[in-house]
């Protein structure tokens, strides 16, 4: 019989060599690895040298396995190519031949969790050299509360438990358990009393004075008699009205992240609350007991330091999601089988550098029999442009009434420039093509399409132009040009002339149009396929900075033949159509 492996608490650390290192909770098994979210992965890494399906991290039936589900040039852990096999805590995991790239496997059964918080508490009595009863007892409570801390239960019934063990053993009268507020003024969050009953927050006035004493030392502070404490601190209104007589504060400090303000400057620890004790009566603590607190404090502050970051990544997670739909929504707005035209062979491709983008291509039919053909790009990336980039395209659906396209551009810069707060402006191309090969275009600053004439490739149009929604004084106008059978146009995004290497050198105009004559005799599909290939090889595994669109139109004569149509998935792959 298998045997399964002990429940686990894993993340990842990814460690660039020309980016931030980020830490990725491993919260279900398995866990997908590869490029973009498109393909459910749950690790997404946005490097043009990972595959889009990588790797895969799941439950095996001796412990935690890896297993390259696709990675190009393949994976290797602890330097060794690795098929499929078992991870342990610290084996780090190279994608590819490229070190660019490191994963590093972080593993802590519950089990082994256990285990060392029992071995330093024995380790803790037996330095004192305790061993009377109240001493085990006091041992006895902590063992609990630890095991308590590490529980599956709900968190508030955890923090619950940890202060009705805490009051055991310093024998107060209530315990709190306070949060920063937004302001970072410490707040109650559960407070409980000496029989175990539950107070209402709002309802306790812990000794400010006495907290305000621990967070300026930044460490514990044990009042045994008040009456012996300095002045202010006697005299304060809290401590007087209350009638207390002894409180211990233990401030809760999370693991330092982020780096030091200065090389002789350690990182700055974040403060997560703070342990409040207090009674009427005067209390002795014991060293032990003190020890004690100090153990079950760094307790309490792991579980709020965990509760913290997973609370953070199930946010990341509703944010993801919500943006998957909107991903969702903005493919299925991309064209994803465009129809047959006789006289027109069409392919077109979008990569968004995030999860959605603001780049756009449309192909369709006029009521006269003429095909539209555009592209846009919204200033900006991400979410806010998806957005503008929507509205724009269901302005344009208005073309199929019969609008002209000077009085829609005309109406899209008034209404942007009427609206200034969504700070949003975007360039664009329209394009309208008919039988005969004569092309009626508008244009909005977007970069000229590239002609593919009789193996020569150049520019449409020269000189400079208004986007949308930037000037309102700005103007536009209707151009034509007349297409010669076999013309291939490309129409495309700045992300392609702006992709950029290691040395953030950009790929630039001249680039793409060696990519273009270099496949002057290939059909539309190999021609997108090897400017793509020009970027990538050029940017050299560089992460993308934005969206990249490319749409690739050629004409011909309805009596030449019927053309082929084809369109391509955001991801890149052959549609039918």
């Amino acid at each position: 019989m298998s045997e399964s492996p002990a429940p686990v608490h894993g993340y990842i650390d990814v460690v660039f060599s020309d980016r931030p290192q980020q830490v990725v909770s491993i919260n279900e098994l398995p866990f997908l690895i590869g490029r973009g979210r498109e393909s459910g992965n749950h690790l997404a890494i946005d490097d043009l040298r990972i595959s889009r399906k990588c790797a895969a991290i799941s439950a095996g039936p001796s412990g935690i396995c890896i297993e390259d589900r696709g990675q190009l040039n393949g994976i290797f852990v602890n330097g060794k190519p690795t098929s499929a096999g078992i991870l342990a805590d610290g084996d780090r995991i190279r994608l590819g031949i490229d070190d660019g790239c490191q994963l590093v496997f972080r593993m802590q059964s519950e089990a082994q969790t256990q285990e060392e918080v029992v071995t330093k508490l024995r380790s803790l009595l037996g330095s004192l050299g305790g061993d009377s009863a109240d001493d085990l007892k006091a041992l006895r409570l902590l063992l609990e509360a630890t095991s308590l801390l590490h529980s599956q239960l709900p968190l508030e019934s955890v923090l619950a438990a940890m202060l009705d063990h805490a009051i055991v053993i310093t024998h107060a009268d209530r315990g709190m358990l306070l949060e920063p507020d937004a302001s970072g003024v410490l707040q109650v969050r559960v407070a409980r009393g000496r029989d175990g009953e539950s107070f209402a927050p709002e309802t306790m006035n812990p000794s400010r004075s006495v907290l305000g004493q621990a967070m300026e030392l930044e460490s514990a502070v044990i009042n045994e008699d008040l009456r012996l404490a300095d002045r202010n601190l006697q005299s304060a209104y809290s401590v007087v009205v209350q009638l207390l007589r002894s409180a211990a504060v233990i401030p809760l400090y999370g693991a330092p992240r982020g780096q030091a303000s200065s090389p002789m400057e350690a990182p700055r620890r974040q403060l997560l609350g703070a342990l409040y004790l207090d009674s009427r009566r005067t209390t002795t603590f014991s060293a032990l007991d003190r020890q004690i607190l100090d153990a079950l404090g760094a307790q309490a502050a792991s579980i709020l330091d965990n509760a913290r970051l997973l609370e953070r990544e199930r946010e990341r997670q509703r944010l993801e999601q919500e943006l998957s739909i909107a991903r969702q929504i903005q493919q299925a707005l991309v064209p994803q089988g465009l129809q047959d035209y006789p006289h027109l062979a069409v392919t077109g491709i979008h990569r968004p550098c995030h999860e959605v983008g603001g780049d756009y291509f449309d192909v369709f039919t006029l009521p006269d029999g003429r095909i539209a053909i555009m592209i846009s790009d919204v200033a900006g990336k991400g979410l806010g442009a998806a957005l503008l980039t929507t509205m724009l395209q269901g302005a344009l659906s208005g073309m199929t009434l019969g609008v002209e396209p000077v009085k829609v551009f005309y109406h899209l810069n008034s209404f942007l420039c009427d609206r200034a707060a969504v700070g949003r402006y975007a360039t664009m191309f329209f394009g309208l093509l008919d039988q005969d090969g004569g092309l009626e275009f508008v244009r909005a600053s977007h970069p000229s399409p590239l002609l593919l004439r009789r193996g020569e490739v150049s520019e449409l149009y020269s000189g400079g132009s208004f986007p949308i929604g930037l000037v309102e004084q700005a103007s536009f106008k209707a151009e034509r040009i007349q297409l010669e059978p076999g013309d291939t146009l490309l129409l495309y995004t700045d992300g392609v002339t702006e992709a950029e290497d290691r040395d953030r050198n950009l790929f630039g105009a001249g680039r793409l149009k060696e990519a273009v004559s270099r496949h002057k005799d290939s059909s539309l599909a190999e021609l997108q396929a090897g400017i793509l290939s020009a970027v990538e090889r050029f940017a050299e595994g560089a992460s993308q900075s934005d969206d990249i669109t490319l749409l690739v139109v050629r004409y011909q004569r309805p009596e030449d033949g019927t053309a082929r149509t084809e369109t391509q998935s955001p991801g890149g792959m052959q549609l039918p159509v």
